[in-house]
C-alpha cells in the first residue's frame, strides 16, 4: 500500500503559504531591524507586533514595503523619524510580507493582503 506524504495530506491554506514565504522574506530583509519578535527598538525602528501603523493605514505599510519610507511617523503613540529603503520586491514579496507581519506575534489580521491589492499602491 502507498501512502501520500503528510506534506499532501496537510495542504496549507493560501495564507499560511503566504505567510510562509513572507516569513522566509522577513528573515532576509526585516529582521535586522524591526527583530525577530517584531518589536524594533523603539527607538529608530518601530515595533511591528501590536503596530497601530499596520492595522491603521494598510496602503501606506504597502507603500512603504514597496517604495521604502522617510520622514516621521507615529506608531502606538511613538514618534520614529528615520528612513526604511526600498527593498526590491516583488508585488508577491510585499504580500507575503505584509501577510506574516499582520498574522505573526499579537497581530492578526482577518482580511489576506493580496498580489493585486499591492500593484494598487502607487509611488
Amino acid at each position: 500500500m502507498n501512502y501520500l506524504p503528510i506534506s499532501e495530506i496537510q495542504q496549507k491554506t493560501p495564507l499560511q503559504k503566504s505567510m510562509a514565504d513572507g516569513k522566509e522574506i522577513y528573515t532576509d530583509f526585516c529582521i535586522q531591524c524591526h527583530q525577530a519578535n517584531g518589536k524594533g527598538d523603539g527607538i529608530n525602528f518601530p515595533t511591528l507586533d501590536g503596530s497601530n501603523w499596520l492595522t491603521e493605514k494598510r496602503t501606506q505599510s504597502i507603500h512603504a514595503l514597496k517604495f521604502g519610507l522617510n520622514g516621521p511617523i507615529v506608531v502606538n503613540g511613538t514618534k520614529f523619524n528615520n528612513a526604511m529603503s526600498a527593498m526590491g520586491l516583488s508585488n508577491q514579496e510585499v504580500a507575503d510580507v505584509m501577510n506574516y507581519i499582520m498574522n505573526s506575534w499579537s497581530n492578526k489580521s482577518k482580511k489576506i493582503v493580496t498580489t493585486a491589492e499591492v500593484a494598487l499602491v502607487k509611488k
